[in-house]
């Protein structure tokens, strides 16, 4: 009779340890939002910059591309009129067009126009200067998918190192038949955190090499119709000293 009430009473401590180790047990996450939701507070600035790096992405896409240096229409109407030496009409047609070819023609022969006494090598240093600071401009512009590849692997990191002192502060209250249960699983959400933050370093570190080397043959194809209308001016103005100096001779011989 002892013996079978010392069984009964085993059986029920038995039962009901495991059912507090059950109820005790955290949830485990079975979807993606389930999965996105155990990461805490470090997965909503994640998810803040992974929008901003899709927007980024799809707006390079559209920007960075060939027709938006120097598109062919813009470079022969620019070498008719170049050479016909109408600076007025280019220049107007200039202002009508926003690549960037036509935004160095614009401020070159708004200066020219505007200082027709002005030698080429300040023609020269004027074009120059304003290539330089549109080539800048589209180095800068891919800086973004670097800084937040640089910056989701530490706040995934940041978020980790909150979760794990979070899980150890929660072992405190508990038994020793669930600790490392819940030690497990939350070290484990708090993992999510930084698998977050490298997935989405990795990715827009990846996208940010692909538009690095896009606009390096950017600049380059930006360089070469600099020095295609700079070469036309050189033309031009060779031929003005030419007049000029034949002008002087006969002057001379009279």
């Amino acid at each position: 009779m002892k013996f079978t009430v010392y069984l009964l009473a085993t059986a029920f401590s038995s039962t009901s340890l495991l059912a507090q180790d059950v109820s005790a047990a955290p949830k485990i996450p079975t979807t993606l939002f389930d999965l996105v939701k155990s990461g805490g507070w470090a997965m909503i600035p994640l998810g803040a910059m992974s929008v901003l790096t899709v927007m980024l992405v799809l707006v390079y896409l559209v920007t960075l591309r060939r027709g938006a240096i120097a598109s062919a229409n813009f470079m022969s109407t620019a070498d008719v009129l170049l050479k016909k030496r109408d600076y007025h009409g280019l220049l107007a047609i200039s202002n009508r067009h926003g690549e960037l070819a036509a935004r160095i023609v614009q401020r070159t022969l708004d200066f020219a126009t505007r200082n027709p006494k002005a030698s080429f090598a300040t023609i020269r240093e004027i074009a120059q200067t304003e290539g330089s600071t549109l080539a800048a401009s589209l180095q800068y512009r891919i800086v973004y998918l670097a800084d937040i590849g640089m910056l989701s692997p530490m706040v995934g990191l940041l978020g980790t190192v909150f979760g794990i002192i979070q899980s150890f502060g929660t072992l405190a209250g508990s038994t020793a038949a669930t600790r490392q249960t819940l030690l497990a699983s939350g070290i484990s959400e708090a993992l999510v955190c930084t698998a977050a933050g490298l997935i989405l370093g990795i990715i827009a570190m990846a996208f940010h090499s692909l538009f690095r080397g896009k606009v390096q043959s950017l600049i380059s194809d930006l360089e070469i119709a600099s020095a295609h209308i700079l070469g036309l001016l050189a033309l031009d103005y060779n031929k003005q000293q030419d007049t000029s100096s034949k002008a002087f001779a006969s002057e001379d011989e009279f």
